[in-house]
Parts: C-alpha cells; structure tokens; sequence
C-alpha cells in the first residue's frame, strides 16, 4: 500500500483550454448580425428616421459604449475569478478623479495612468476585504462606492478651489480643463462612406454609416479598449493562465488541490479588474469631457456589470451589451423622442418574434404575455408621434431591464462566483 501511494504521480498540470466552448459557430452570429442590419434598415426606410444609423450616432453610441465596455470588462475579470465586483461605479469614479487631478498638472498621459492606478488601488481594496478577510463581496463593493465617492469630493474641496488650480478654472465640483487625446480618422475610409450614407440606399446606406462612425474621430483610448477585448479573451480563454484563472471562479478548492494559488490569481484579477474601471473612468475625464466632473459616470459601472451579465461573462457578447447600451444613449441624447420613437417598432417586431419562438417551445404563459406586449408597443407606435421627454432619459435603463430580462434564461454565471474561500480548503 504504502509504495502503490508513493508511486502514484501528482495530479496532472491544467491544460489551455483551446477547444470552442461558444453557443453559437461563426456562421450563426453572422446571420444573426446580418438579421440585425436588415431589420434596423428596413425600420429605418419605414419610420424615416434617417439618423438610426447615421455616422454621427453611430460615433456617439461608440463612445459611451467605451466606459461601459471597460465597467463591463472589469466585471468579467473579477468574476471569472469568483469575486463579485459591485464596487466597479466606485472604481470609475477613482479613475475620473486620478485622471482629472494629474492630467490638468502634467499631461493627458499620465492622467490616463493614475485614473488606472487609482482604480487599481481600489480594485486591491476590494480584493483584501473579499479575499484575505472573507466579508461578503456585495458589502465590501457597495462600501467601495460610497468610499469613492466621499473621498474624491474631499480631494477636490483640497485639490481644486486653491491657487493655480482655481485660476484654471477649478472648482470642488469639477478640476481644470485637460487637454485632449489624439484622435484621428481612418485615411480614404470616412469620406467616401459618408458620400454613400447620404443616398439613404436601403441597407447598403446604413452599412455606410455604421462603418463610417466606426472609422471617424476615433479617439486613441477606444482603440486601447479593442485591444483590451481581444487580449482579454485570448488570454482568458487560450492560455493555461487564463484556464487557471477561471478554475478559481468555478471550483477554487479543486484548483487548490492541483497546485493553483487561488489566492494570487483573485487578487491579480480583482487588481486587473480595478485598472479596467479606472481607465473607463478616466476615458470619461479625458475623452468625453477633457474634466473630472462630480457625479460623471452616472451609473456606468452598473450598467457595464448589466452589459457582462447580458453577454453571459464573456468577452463577445459584453461588447454587444456594451454597445447597445451605448446606441440607446446616444439616441436619447443626440436626437430626443421622434428618434427614440422609431425603437418602438423595432420593439415591437423583436417581441413578436420572441413570443412566436417561446409558443414555438410549448411556453404558451410566456408565449402570451409577449404577443400582449407587443400589441401594447405596436399601439403605443401607431397613435404618438414622439416619447415623451421623460421617458426619452430613461431610455438606456429601460433597455437595460429589458435585454437582462429577455436574456435571463441562458446565463451561467461562474460556479463559485461570489463564494467566500478559505485558504486550505482544497488539502
């Protein structure tokens, strides 16, 4: 007994996990997006709102998209590890302030690396309270934001209404102005799509403008971001870090039993996770407004934890979430109710099709509840001719509820998410 024990090998090392684990081959996304084109197109020829797809909304949907993906980015990272990161408003927030304060006294470079290092150092934050102390993830992350909050609103009161920085223009609100990132546009691209855009061809307009926002001004952060995206996924999802990664989200005490420190991987991933939301926070400081405002992230970091849950914690589908949160934004804010107006008919025909598929599976409540809706929206569309003001901000948060509400049944969070682990429980 005693040699069949010693003779035994050690658990084999965990392997990249190189094999496709998405729900959907490449061909079926493609017809999904090319569905998606025809059905915005043709609601675009029969509402005539020619702006659905313009470049200008198109280029303003991509950046708020940005902060959003980078929230949602963060969130993917801390909980593939197993740590639920509801502190990432908070850690946007330390991003805005550390981008504001060093980017008016230097240069927009370095405010770009503290708004990192600030969110790095609140993501460290949440990693000793969830980690090393145990204390439940969604206190520790709701004490994060409140924390943020309170301190930059003190920094600023020291920092910003004083000497050099009041003459600048600073105020406890708000710090100086900082000047602006490059940005730039795609040589030969953006003026010939903006030619076809405007002949409102059907579809073949409306692809014009979407690539044309995608190739105009774009800013050198959002380029950052794609980088980001694809990094995150290969490295996540193609290396045998990435697989141990993962393993402390879904089975810690397994990993820990195969030689994984669980705890050095939660703490790079919540740290990694920080430094994602400070740079959304600093994109919204040097990119949106060239300032750090009080209050401008205005919930991003939940919506980008929404956007993560939507694309069922992975990369692709948090960059749809991503940016059709940013699209409806940008709706309401460039174009107000007759825009938003024409969603409703595309509501209307995304309901009907969802209540044709839940009869289809034999869901005849759902089924139901669906084709009521719809009727509700198609009369709602029919009888006005614009949404209300109030109900055009809300806009993005009741796309929000809506896209988590229709896509609720096919999520799988991470095994061991949220899960309090102890050191040793895997020996």
């Amino acid at each position: 007994m005693t040699a069949t024990m010693t003779d035994t090998p050690p658990p084999a090392a965990p392997k990249a996990d190189t094999a496709t684990r998405s729900g959907r081959s490449l061909g079926q996304i493609l017809m999904i997006v090319a569905g998606a084109l025809l059905l915005v197109a043709a609601v675009r020829v029969i509402s005539g709102s020619d702006q659905l797809t313009s470049e200008g909304q198109v280029s303003a949907a991509l950046s708020l998209a940005v902060p959003i993906g980078l929230a949602g980015l963060a969130g993917l990272w801390s909980e593939r590890s197993g740590v639920v990161n509801i502190g990432l408003e908070g850690m946007m927030i330390l991003g805005t302030f550390g981008a504001g304060w060093i980017g008016w006294q230097s240069s927009p470079w370095l405010g770009l690396l503290c708004g990192v290092g600030f969110g790095v150092l609140g993501g460290l934050l949440h990693a000793v309270a969830t980690v090393t102390f145990g204390v439940d993830h969604i206190v520790s992350g709701v004490a994060i934001n409140l924390l943020a909050l309170g301190t930059t609103q003190y920094l600023a009161k020291l920092f910003f209404v004083d000497g050099k920085a009041e003459e600048a223009g600073g105020n406890p609100k708000q710090s100086p102005p900082v000047d602006s990132l490059p940005s730039f546009d795609v040589p030969g691209l953006s003026s010939g799509l903006h030619s076809i855009e405007n002949h409102h061809w059907f579809l073949i307009s409306d692809i014009a403008g979407i690539l044309g926002g995608l190739f105009t001004d774009l800013s050198i952060v959002t380029v950052l971001a794609v980088v980001l995206f694809v990094g995150s996924w290969w490295l996540l999802w193609r290396t045998a870090f990435g697989l141990r990664l993962r393993s402390c989200g879904e089975n810690p005490i397994a990993a820990e039993s195969l030689g994984v420190n669980v705890y050095k991987y939660k703490y790079m991933a919540v740290a990694v996770s920080g430094g994602l939301a400070g740079l959304g926070g600093a994109f919204l400081a040097l990119v949106t407004s060239h300032t750090y405002l009080e209050g401008q992230t205005g919930g991003r970091g939940y919506i980008g934890l929404a956007a993560m849950i939507f694309g069922n914690w992975r990369p692709g589908g948090l960059a749809m979430g991503a940016g059709l949160f940013g699209y409806s934004d940008a709706l309401q804010l460039r174009n107000g109710g007759e825009t938003v107006h024409a969603l409703l008919l595309l509501l209307f025909v995304l309901l009907l099709a969802m209540a044709g598929w839940k009869l289809y599976k034999k869901a005849h409540w759902q089924g139901g509840i669906s084709l009521m809706v719809a009727a509700g929206v198609l009369v709602w569309y029919l009888v006005t001719d614009e949404v209300p003001s109030d109900f055009v901000g809300a806009t993005p948060y009741v796309v929000t509820l809506l896209v988590l509400s229709l896509s609720a049944q096919r999520l799988r969070m991470p095994k061991a998410d949220g899960m309090r682990y102890r050191k040793g429980q895997g020996k």
